[in-house]
């Protein structure tokens, strides 16, 4: 039945690949039930009820690209996303959380209204073939980087912005362990060798202080309350200026986050059709939309795509199957979290820095001859890890490639669309 349902085998993959494919993306993402209610309860939101709500967010919004658009794609409240909530609207500019979430509502029924009249959709198809490759490179660098620095291999640095991290340290040795395991098993062409490599890390990590199990530990345990956040909104400044520009920061950047993520990873796992289209995407972008606005009445920040879907990817995961996997496993998490909390950044590094290098080969893809296809392409590949942005690398991307277009006489090759995506660009960077 999940076979006839999600097409396994018309899509050349097993159903035990599209699990263990679920299972990994799960693993590389879990850091956000984490991260996520450190990150908002630092506006006074109940950190226990952002955990239960960042859990069920992700699991409805993933059921939705399940089932809707049976896409190996899962979702969760985005990273960055979160800190411009916490730390710019309620910290900086000195609102409510109440007001926060007002804005993320209101973003999620605009996103439901964009998508229904495809002009998510119109954006999406608009993005020319090069940099659509190109958009899976620059995330595969971006992802490698942030396992990178996950490890501890990379580090700040005040004179070169980032330097080489200390060698000795057990994070580092554990991260690099795990790419050596990871890499040890893709020569075996051991299935899951990433979900294995991730397990192997956190098990060294016990020996090296790496993987800590707190005091505390409890195997199972009930989920945490959502009442304190639960419908939370602030109505009476919906017509203010401020809402306005909250508004449309979360829309950007949500909106060319999981753009860049639904065609990179496409890219990758050859995906995409002839005319450079992801399959049901219209549905893709409903599951996000859906995520926003579900996500927004529990009490928690904007859902995005999560481009650690790219794991999953790697391992095989072609079909909805692996994101049912995947909202399976939060729906554990939310009676299993001690579990999945003791997984270590090391360990998950390992495998992003593995993701990295498969989400690098649509390079071979892009016409570099051609300046006008071949600058816009490097754009967007080297601003998305420099930038820590995905979003910005697609900006930089797509301004170049309209502007070297119509240097070079080539105006008949640029979508009507693209002017106008443009013009919105110019006014974010100077209005």
């Amino acid at each position: 039945m999940l076979d006839k349902f999600f097409k396994i085998t018309e899509n050349k993959s097993t159903l035990k690949t599209e699990v263990i494919a679920g299972i990994t993306t799960f693993m590389t993402m879990v850091y956000i039930l984490a991260v996520n209610p450190s990150i908002l309860s630092a506006t006074g939101m109940d950190k226990g009820a952002v955990f239960t709500a960042t859990a069920l967010s992700a699991v409805v919004a993933t059921l939705v690209m399940a089932i809707v658009a049976k896409l190996p794609f899962a979702l969760a409240p985005g990273m960055g996303l979160n800190a411009f909530f916490a730390f710019t609207v309620v910290l900086g500019m000195g609102y409510s959380w109440q007001f926060a979430l007002t804005a993320v509502f209101l973003e999620g029924i605009v996103f439901i209204l964009l998508t229904i009249f495809n002009i998510r959709e119109l954006i999406v198809n608009s993005i020319p073939m090069n940099l659509k490759h190109a958009v899976s490179v620059g995330i595969g660098l971006f992802i490698a980087f942030i396992g990178l620095k996950s490890t501890g291999l990379i580090v700040d640095n005040p004179a070169t912005l980032v330097t080489l991290g200390d060698m000795k340290s057990p994070s580092v040795l554990v991260g690099l362990a795990g790419v050596i395991i990871t890499g040890f098993f893709l020569i075996k062409k051991v299935k899951g060798a990433i979900l294995l490599g991730i397990l192997s890390a956190t098990i060294l990590g016990l020996f090296t202080g790496v993987t800590t199990i707190p005091e505390d530990f409890q195997l199972l345990s009930l989920p945490p309350s959502i009442s304190p956040i639960f419908f939370q909104f602030d109505f009476s400044q919906i017509f203010t200026l401020d809402m306005l520009v909250v508004l449309f920061t979360f829309l950007f950047v949500d909106m060319f986050d999981t753009v860049g993520t639904l065609i990179g990873v496409s890219s990758k796992s050859d995906m995409l059709d002839k005319d450079g289209k992801i399959p049901s995407v219209k549905q893709a972008l409903f599951a996000d939309s859906i995520g926003t606005f579900i996500g927004a009445i529990l009490g928690t920040s904007t859902v995005t795509t999560y481009v650690e879907s790219a794991a999953g990817v790697a391992e095989g995961g072609r079909t909805g199957m692996t994101a049912l996997t995947t909202a399976a496993m939060f729906a554990m998490a939310l009676f299993f979290g001690g579990v999945f909390m003791i997984i270590p950044p090391a360990a998950t590094a390992s495998a992003l820095i593995i993701v990295g290098l498969f989400m690098i080969s649509p390079i071979q893809k892009i016409n570099l001859d051609d300046f006008t296809e071949a600058i816009p392409a490097f754009f967007t590949i080297i601003m998305m890890p420099l930038t820590y942005s995905i979003a910005e690398g697609i900006v930089f991307g797509m301004l170049s490639y309209v502007f070297l277009k119509l240097i070079a006489g080539k105006h008949k090759e640029i979508k009507p669309i693209m002017y106008v995506i443009v013009v919105l660009f110019l006014i974010k960077f100077y209005i």
